[in-house]
């Protein structure tokens, strides 16, 4: 009879994750960390996924803590953390939940250095040298040296990531993770809950009452951090209470669905729609909430600073006013009820009608291509894509993914896409993210991922499309296939983007050419391409097919397709 397995320190990890409702981690092996895979390997109710490299397996695990509330990734020492800290730090600077989970030499292996000054492999020779680095990405890091208190410091860790939203980091001595430890209680951890300072968030709330009820054109921003910390139920009573018009950052996009009559499109500054950017430009009061300004948004703070009221998870600012202590969840419920009081309130304020299509896609098509209407430029792409998606009624049956590319901000002016249905690196801006990606999204999300990756993005991480053949996950990816870095080009010289060969890109931005075909073979996936617009219509019906493979698209545009978009940016 086989002997009944112990319950370890492994165990534990694990069925608090899946209390939370993480049933897939993504994981690279490791020798060190063998106790904590062989238990993720046994363990009922949770599946592994193994990547093909770190960043495949970060990225996933970052987009499935974006769909699914937590997310978990799994790490040899070293070698591995190291090489996901890009993406670690991405989820850290976009509010991502992501458990990194590893294990350090253990405490033979330390006795052992010290005595005999012997190098343990993947060590830098500091053997907290993991720990160290992770502190500067995560809210809490600990290193577990033996299985006494391991649950309180395993919750205490949940906790936080649950709370701040952002990556934690816990390993283990090698022997710890299969050490004996207690069940933990069938109670779910929960965030901490944290109050405001009765008088500052009164304070704050009054002196933005006084902002908003003088102006004459407010409008809402809303940010990120509204999904993250479940706060888009006190978002929809705000705009309902006080009529305001809404728009959303770029990471932000996605904030609610964005189907009501509210929205005027997402403020991705001069990659906006220009009537959006005119409506946000002209207002006098912006109430900005769970926002994350980045560089992408100076124009607001050089030209609005003082007509901002900034709520976040950071900072509670009215103007030249700050408050401590005032929490994003107090303050939009304590504004929503002075709404809710002011009966008389006069502010009326009624949304434009949304633009419909083919706008503002024609609009914005790079004008050397006007007289041959079957090349695919950007905006081309997009406007029979999301034509396609909507004549399909797909919209709400997906959810996409992006790194910074010419097509990440393309694609902000997309209208109609269901809540958290766009995922982007807007602002960590990471090249690469959107296709490692896929796999968490679909996976955290149970929405087919539509991936829109630039080709020197998608070579960066290009093995991911063998994990999503792997495990049976139909995503479909496309590549921008221009044969360059178009958008590093813009920030280093548009005169690149001009005709005739006296125009010519840097070399350091040309990209080498790939059999996009045979490399979908080689992983297991389905292969499209597509050079004309005839070609993409073609295309886009034969994804509609069932498959259990994912689909690697193919969509050749020329290289000096400049999208108004980025010509824009650009120029500012």
């Amino acid at each position: 009879m086989k002997a009944k397995k112990e319950f370890t320190v492994a165990d534990y990890l694990l069925t608090r994750l899946k209390q939370l409702n993480v049933t897939e981690v993504f994981q690279i092996p490791g020798d060190y960390v063998k106790h904590f895979t062989q238990a993720l390997e046994d363990f009922n109710g949770i599946e592994t996924i193994g990547t093909t490299n770190e960043l495949d397996a970060s990225y996933a695990a970052d987009a499935y803590a974006r769909t699914r509330g937590l997310g978990a990734v799994s790490l040899q020492y070293g070698v591995s953390t190291f090489s996901a800290l890009n993406a670690i730090a991405g989820a850290y600077v976009e509010r991502s939940p992501v458990v990194v989970i590893s294990a350090t030499p253990g405490s033979d292996a330390r006795q052992i250095g010290s005595m005999y000054n012997v190098l343990y492999h993947h060590s830098t020779g500091n053997l907290n040298a993991d720990q160290e680095v992770y502190e500067r990405v995560t809210v809490a890091a600990e290193t577990l040296s033996t299985s006494v208190g391991a649950p309180e410091k395993i919750d205490k860790l949940l906790i936080a990531a649950l709370t701040y939203q952002r990556p934690v980091y816990i390993a283990c001595y090698k022997e710890v993770w299969g050490e004996p430890c207690p069940k933990p209680p069938a109670k779910k951890l929960q965030a901490e809950i944290i109050k405001s300072e009765p008088a500052a968030l009164d304070n704050a709330v009054t002196q933005a009452w006084t902002q908003i009820t003088q102006a004459k054109k407010p409008i809402i921003l809303a940010g990120v951090e509204l999904l993250r910390h479940d706060l888009t139920t006190q978002l929809e009573k705000l705009i309902k209470e006080s009529g305001m018009l809404y728009t959303t950052t770029s990471l932000g996009k996605t904030v609610l669905d964005e189907k009501g009559d509210k929205f005027i499109g997402t403020y991705s500054d001069q990659a906006s729609i220009p009537e959006v950017i005119s409506l946000v430009e002209g207002s006098d009061c912006i109430l900005s909430l769970g926002t994350i300004i980045t560089d992408d948004y100076l124009w607001l703070v050089e030209n609005k600073f003082s007509d901002m009221i900034q709520a976040t998870t950071q900072e509670m600012r009215v103007g030249y006013f700050t408050y401590n202590g005032v929490t994003l969840k107090d303050f939009i419920e304590a504004l929503t009820e002075r709404f809710k009081l002011a009966a008389a309130y006069p502010l009326k304020v009624v949304a434009p009608p949304q633009p419909k299509f083919p706008e503002p896609w024609r609009s914005n098509s790079d004008p050397k291509y006007d007289a041959t209407p079957e090349v695919i430029t950007f905006n081309r792409f997009f406007e029979h894509t999301v034509s396609f998606l909507e004549k399909q009624k797909m919209l709400d049956k997906i959810v996409m993914t992006y790194g910074v590319s010419t097509s990440m901000y393309v694609a902000t002016n997309i209208y109609g896409l269901s809540k958290n249905a766009y995922i982007s690196s807007a602002a960590w801006q990471c090249i690469g993210f959107e296709t490692g990606a896929a796999s968490g999204a679909q996976l955290g999300s149970g929405k087919q991922a539509w991936t829109v990756a630039g080709d020197g993005g998608f070579m960066m991480i290009a093995q991911s499309l063998s994990t999503l053949a792997r495990y049976n996950i139909n995503s479909v990816i496309f590549v921008m296939s221009n044969g360059v870095y178009a958008i590093e080009q813009v920030y280093v010289d548009m005169d690149a983007f001009k005709p005739g060969p006296s125009h010519k890109f840097d070399a350091f931005d040309i990209l080498p050419k790939w059999d996009y075909q045979a490399l979908a073979k080689a992983f297991g996936a389905n292969s499209y391409r597509a050079e004309t617009v005839t070609e993409l219509d073609e295309v886009l019906l034969k994804l509609k097919k069932k498959t259990n493979l994912p689909s690697l698209v193919e969509i050749v545009i020329p290289e000096k397709d400049l999208a108004r978009q980025m010509k824009r940016l650009g120029e500012e």
